[in-house]
C-alpha cells in the first residue's frame, strides 16, 4: 500500500497541526469503518459499454485480460478462449474478428485472457521440459477460480457466465463448463477437437503442441495411459453436460467464401486449414451422435463450407449470439 504522507506548511503553527490531527483521524476512522481492501469495488477505468486490459493475479502470475463492459451493468460474462496458437500480448478474439463490435450494445461483458498458448486451459501436471517453461499452467484454477472471483469486484457474477472457443478452445470450453456447472450456462466449441480419446487424436496433440512452442503434452496430461487423457474428453464426459446450453459447429473443410488464396504461402495455410476443419467436423459429428443417444440436445452447426480459420469462427460466434444473450438474459 503506497504510504500517504502530510507535508506541513513552513510556519509550522497550530492551526496547521489541527488540520493535519483533522485529516489523519478521518483516514484511520475510514480504514477502520470502510470496507476492506478485499471487499472493496475496484474502479472503472472505463464506462460501461467500454474497454478495459486488467492484470489479474494468479498463480502463473499477473495474467493480462482484455475485457469489454456489459452495455448496461448487467452481471453475466462470456469468456472467449483462444487457440493453440495464442498469443502473450493479445487475445485473437479482439483483433481476428469483430467480436467487440458484435456484443457492444449487448448487456453482458466480455472477457478475454491473454496467453495459454497449447494449454489447452487445463491445469498441467508440471511445467513443459522441452522448452524450459518457467510456470506450471494453472488455466483450470484461473478461469474458474482466480479470475471470476476478480470480475466480482467489478460486479461480474461468478455463476452467470457463458464460454466459447474455437479449435483448442473449443475442447476447453466444453471441458470447463463441464467440470464446473455452478459458472457456466452456456458453453460453444467452434471447430474443436471434442473427441480427444478418437484414433490418433494423442499421437495429433502431442506433434501439434511440440509444433506450436515446443511444449511437452506429458506435462499437460501425463502419458497416453494416464487419467488426465479422460478428464478433459468432453466426449467421454458427455453426461457431464447435461441440462447445459451448448452450440456446436464445425464446416467440412471445403474452401468457402472467405477463402481467396493466391500467394503460395496463402494455399499452404488454406490446405492446412481444410485439413484441420475436416477432422473437426468428424469430432463434431461424433459428438451429435453421442449427445443425441443420450438425449442431451445442443443446437448444431455445419456450414456447407468453410476451412479452419477466423472469419468463419466470427460469423458463428455471430450465429450463436441469440442463444447466448437468451441463456444468459442479456440483451
Amino acid at each position: 500500500m503506497q504510504r500517504i504522507r502530510f507535508r506541513l506548511p513552513e510556519r509550522n503553527t497550530r492551526r496547521a497541526r489541527v488540520l493535519v490531527a483533522a485529516l489523519l483521524s478521518i483516514f484511520l476512522l475510514g480504514g477502520m469503518f470502510g470496507p476492506t481492501a478485499a471487499s472493496a469495488t475496484p474502479a472503472h477505468t472505463a464506462p460501461w459499454g467500454g474497454y478495459d486490459e486488467l492484470w489479474v493475479p494468479s498463480s502463473m502470475g499477473n495474467v493480462k485480460v482484455q475485457v469489454q463492459w456489459a452495455a448496461r451493468g448487467g452481471n453475466a460474462a462470456l469468456y472467449l478462449l483462444d487457440g493453440l496458437r495464442a498469443q502473450n500480448d493479445r487475445n485473437a478474439w479482439s483483433f481476428e474478428t469483430n467480436a467487440l463490435d458484435q456484443y457492444r450494445n449487448d448487456n453482458i461483458t466480455l472477457v478475454m485472457p491473454v496467453g495459454g498458448e497449447s494449454s489447452f486451459y487445463t491445469d498441467w501436471y508440471a511445467p513443459s521440459n522441452f522448452n524450459a517453461q518457467p510456470i506450471t499452467y494453472r488455466w483450470e484454477t484461473f478461469l474458474t477460480r482466480e479470475l471470476p472471483d476478480f470480475l466480482a469486484g467489478y460486479g461480474v457474477s461468478p455463476t452467470n457466465n457463458a464460454i466459447i472457443g474455437l479449435s483448442m478452445g473449443g475442447s476447453a470450453a466444453l471441458n470447463l463448463a463441464g467440470h464446473h456447472r455452478d459458472q457456466f450456462k452456456f458453453a460453444g466449441s467452434l471447430s474443436g477437437y471434442i473427441n480427444i480419446s478418437g484414433p490418433g487424436m494423442r499421437e495429433a496433440i502431442r506433434v501439434a503442441m511440440f509444433d506450436a512452442g515446443r511444449y511437452n503434452v506429458d506435462s499437460m496430461w501425463g502419458p497416453p495411459w494416464s487419467s488426465g487423457w479422460l478428464r478433459n474428453d468432453p466426449f467421454v464426459n458427455a453426461e457431464s453436460l447435461r441440462g447445459l446450453s451448448m452450440y456446436i459447429s464445425s464446416s467440412n473443410g471445403i474452401p468457402g467464401p472467405y477463402d481467396h488464396p493466391s500467394a503460395p504461402i496463402d494455399y499452404f495455410h488454406t490446405a492446412t486449414g481444410m485439413g484441420l476443419e475436416a477432422l473437426s467436423w468428424v469430432h463434431a459429428r461424433a459428438f451429435e451422435i453421442r449427445l443425441k443417444s443420450m438425449g442431451i440436445p445442443a443446437t448444431y452447426s455445419f456450414p456447407p463450407a468453410g476451412i479452419h480459420s477466423w472469419p468463419y469462427w466470427s460469423a458463428e460466434l455471430w450465429m450463436a449470439r441469440g442463444q447466448i444473450l437468451d441463456t444468459m438474459n442479456a440483451w
